[in-house]
């Protein structure tokens, strides 16, 4: 035996373990893939109705659509300015209907996050068990690299919008269930009491107590996902996704600097508006809730 080398699975058994797993997911899609599309057809239409809203609403009224949802959030007069500045920006160097496209697709991703996250992270703060099983699910998911949910995605749906927004949805849901899992967990347990103290049905502890006290946690995991979608939006954009990953695509096959540095500032200028908005709400709920106290 030579202590040089590594002792590796034979040869012929690896081969033929790697033609079980990649012919049984094939068998698998070709089984399966056209009704797991099927069941994810509200996405896709979600994604594309909501694109066509931003790309046919004239561009003022998009802008102060904008504008007037990060003061809403924020409160903020210099943070509604900076986001009208910065879209103007992305406007001016021809980059508007790419940036339409790639807001649609974080809405439909956050959005999708949202709705399954919330409920996984609920049933983590309610069951150690279903957080012994799904931790460690989600430590894979957070640390596998984000290129590799591109094949399975690619199997099942092929090239298009749809696998871009499930590659995107899979890739950003984790810091959601996690953060709403903490969030509920952390509820201070003599308020729980008095909450049964007074007849609350678990229901109504859920949505009147744990999920009010929880919600800046929350928002802080909702941040979190966007921004992990929006790292994602240059990956999906190999599998056909629409947005500014495609200029960036396009600059990196061309070595074109200009459009690569531009799109990437567009994607840049989206991330701080994103961000600094729903950090400003979460700390607008948080400050509420103390002065409640």
């Amino acid at each position: 035996m030579e202590w040089t080398e590594f002792p590796e699975m034979e040869r012929e058994q690896l081969r033929d373990l790697r033609k079980a797993i990649d012919g049984g997911f094939r068998e698998f899609t070709r089984a399966y893939g056209e009704s797991i599309e099927n069941a994810l057809y509200p996405v896709e239409w979600f994604l594309k109705h909501f694109e066509n809203l931003l790309l046919d609403t004239p561009w003022p009224f998009v802008l102060i659509g904008l504008c007037g949802i990060v003061y809403f959030a924020s409160r903020r007069p210099w943070l509604t300015l900076g986001t009208f500045v910065g879209m103007a920006l992305i406007g001016y160097f021809g980059m508007w209907e790419d940036a339409m496209k790639t807001l649609a697709m974080i809405s439909t991703a956050t959005l999708g996050s949202v709705l399954l996250g919330i409920p996984l992270g609920i049933a983590m703060a309610k069951s150690d068990r279903v957080q012994t099983i799904m931790n460690p699910v989600l430590d894979v998911m957070q640390t596998m690299p984000s290129f590799v949910y591109l094949i399975p995605v690619i199997m099942l749906f092929g090239i298009g919008k749809l696998p871009g927004i499930i590659a995107v949805i899979i890739y950003a849901i984790p810091p959601i269930i996690r953060l709403t899992n903490l969030g509920i967990r952390l509820v201070d347990k003599e308020v729980l009491e008095a909450a049964d103290a007074f007849g609350s049905t678990s229901w109504k502890r859920l949505t009147n107590v744990q999920i009010p006290l929880a919600l800046p946690t929350i928002m802080a995991g909702v941040n979190q996902t966007i921004m992990m979608a929006l790292a994602m939006v240059v990956v999906a954009a190999l599998v056909g996704a629409p947005g500014l990953g495609q200029p960036v695509l396009k600059a990196i096959n061309n070595q074109f600097l200009f459009m690569g540095v531009s799109a990437g500032m567009a994607i840049v200028i989206l991330a701080i508006i994103i961000d600094r908005a729903s950090q400003a709400y979460g700390q607008r709920l948080q400050s509420h809730r103390e002065k409640g106290h």
